[in-house]
């Protein structure tokens, strides 16, 4: 195998608004960071810069969010070398902590790059004492990791920045052959006009217009190259990013991507779906793209369960599945989550007729704060408890003798049953007698018998819970 110096793959990791994009931008020379909605980047994105030297490097921008953590670990996987970024003025944060462990498990050399520095001149030393009690063994402390203080906004550092991306990929030997078994990686998805795309960057080998490649277990002809500025290319060498098309379906985040069947690695997307339960939220979610979708799949609250997801606008498909799904027995009122997806005007109308609920969001984090509403105004209102204390027969059917505790036991209300603190069913009464009169409701201290609806195998000792649901459309 002939193998030649290759450019460094670089990822940007590091605690939220602590200035990656911005970095990239003075890097670039681009206006990211004002394009991004709320300030935050929401997706990962590669771009190629060449240096005054005439050196080439291709730089990952990752996520600084929280909800992104799976991303910015991928972001990691696919690099030769990170900058850890972190803002002079505010330190290290958690998630400045996350991304030092990425970068550790990744086994890759990194940079710390002190941003926002013209705001902190003086704070410099106080984050290097930081990072020596997190373990980071700085140049200027006899260690091996560089520090390079930076100013994007006054672009004071960045010639530096990149000279010492450069050398550091020369220590480490940084090399591949164009010409060698193809090994990429999946960075970002979408799904426009064009059909799905994929962005990837090539680390060894070489992706041509016409090649077939594989992702997991998917075949895929090239049928277009893209390059970092949208530009149609005839291939992708190693070290360079690319958008590919030819997709039928949009490849997982993070996929490995190869020419040869047999060398495929399949990649394990753990998406929490959640289970339908009576105070749960059931949701219809579309993302722009496949990564933002992964994430807020990962960070869903444990009551909303996914009745469906996917890649792309909002369609009437979407909605038609929503209204099934309300139909069955199994859930209540579907809504519709969008996350940047446009929803086409006739979509909206459609929706609109068949009561379909449809919320948009461009932030992470309003996106997540709408389901935890929804859930707080869904819990259960526990009205009163009863105890079973005797089981007889009537009319073919179980009648439970209970004496309520506290509060009240109603008849309209669900009934929700435990035994030995664990709950086991939840029915509603089809009959409450007291004295052999019929009742709505008992109260604390009363006692009265109920037939359960359905019939349900209780025993003396068990708990009964009353409660009213706070309904935002819950199909009973």
């Amino acid at each position: 195998m002939k193998t030649n110096k290759r450019q460094p793959i670089v990822t940007v990791l590091g605690h939220v608004d602590h200035g990656k994009t911005s970095l990239l931008d003075a890097i670039r020379k681009t206006q990211v960071a004002e394009k991004e909605a709320g300030g935050i980047t929401q997706s990962i994105g590669a771009s190629q810069v060449t240096t005054k030297k005439g050196e080439k490097v291709t730089f990952i921008d990752t996520p600084g969010h929280a909800a992104f953590s799976k991303m910015r670990s991928r972001g990691a996987d696919v690099a030769d070398i990170a900058l850890l970024v972190i803002a002079a003025d505010d330190g290290v944060k958690p998630q400045t902590k996350e991304a030092l462990k990425f970068i550790k498990e990744a086994n890759i050399p990194y940079i710390v790059v002190a941003t926002k520095s013209d705001l902190a001149p003086n704070s410099l030393q106080n984050l290097q004492s930081q990072l020596s009690k997190e373990g980071v063994a700085l140049e200027k402390a006899g260690g091996d990791v560089p520090f390079v203080a930076v100013s994007a906004k006054k672009e004071k550092g960045i010639d530096e920045l990149l000279d010492v991306i450069i050398l550091l990929s020369e220590i480490n030997e940084i090399r591949a052959d164009s010409e060698g078994d193809l090994e990429a990686v999946v960075i970002e998805t979408r799904k426009d006009k064009r059909g799905p795309t994929a962005a990837l960057v090539v680390r060894n080998g070489s992706i041509r217009v016409g090649d077939d490649i594989f992702t997991q277990d998917e075949k895929t002809r090239v049928r277009s190259i893209y390059d970092d500025n949208e530009k149609p290319v005839g291939k992708i060498s190693p070290g360079e990013p690319g958008l590919i098309l030819g997709f039928s379906n949009p490849p997982p985040v993070g996929a490995k991507v190869t020419k040869d069947l047999s060398m495929k690695v399949k990649t394990e997307i753990d998406k929490r779906k959640g289970k339908p339960s009576e105070d749960g939220i059931p949701v219809v979610i579309k993302a722009n793209t496949q990564g933002s979708l992964e994430a807020i799949e990962e960070n869903l609250p444990e009551k909303v369960f996914v009745i469906a997801s996917g890649v792309g606008d909002v369609t009437e498909s979407d909605i038609f599945l929503a209204k099934s799904a309300m139909l069955s027995s199994i859930v209540g009122q579907v809504q519709v989550f969008s996350f940047d997806s446009k929803v086409p005007t006739d979509v909206r109308k459609m929706a609109e007729t068949e009561g379909i609920k449809i919320y948009e969001f461009s932030i992470i984090y309003e996106f997540l704060q709408k389901l935890d509403e929804l859930i707080k105004n869904k819990e259960p209102e526990v009205l009163g408890k009863a105890e079973i204390l005797a089981s007889f027969d009537y009319d073919n059917k179980k009648v439970a003798g209970c004496k309520v505790l506290k509060g009240v036991i109603r008849k309209d209300s669900r009934l929700i049953l435990e035994r030995k603190g664990e709950v086991y069913s939840q029915v509603g009464a089809s009959s409450m007698k007291k004295e052999q009169g019929a009742i709505t409701e008992a109260k604390s201290g009363e006692e009265f018998g109920v037939i359960f609806n359905p019939q349900v195998d209780f025993r003396i000792g068990d708990m009964i819970s009353s409660v009213r649901i706070q309904n935002i459309g819950y199909r009973k």
